[in-house]
């Protein structure tokens, strides 16, 4: 078994997660305010940027491949390395689906633009 550091970007927050359990699991036992909701790696709710490391997470099916890239799911991803993430981002697919549900249309150009 191999430990690794997982640092929240810009929260200050850091805690050592192995190579065998969950992001997710690991900020629950340490009081991390984590977010999550099905704890199967569909709702997205847990979802993080990595911004830096690696990881790995197969049973991730609410990411398309090109995301799992980008995009941690904290509830089934399990660290390769130490990692940076920033809690509380979305995939691009999520992001476009809130705009829309909102009303906006998330390929139009702002005012300001």
């Amino acid at each position: 078994m191999t430990e690794y550091t997982v640092e929240f970007a810009g929260t200050g927050e850091e805690i050592t997660v192995s190579d065998k359990e969950t992001i997710l699991s690991r900020c629950i036992e340490e009081g991390i305010a984590q977010e999550y909701s099905c704890r199967v790696g569909m709702c997205l709710a847990c979802s993080a940027r990595i911004e830096e490391g690696e990881v790995t997470q197969p049973a991730a099916r609410g990411l398309t491949e090109e995301e799992a890239e980008n995009y941690a799911l904290t509830c089934m991803a399990r660290p390769q390395s130490d990692l940076v993430l920033d809690r509380g981002k979305y995939p691009p697919s999520i992001e476009d689906d809130v705009a829309r549900a909102a009303g906006a249309d998330p390929d139009a150009a702002s005012a300001d633009d």
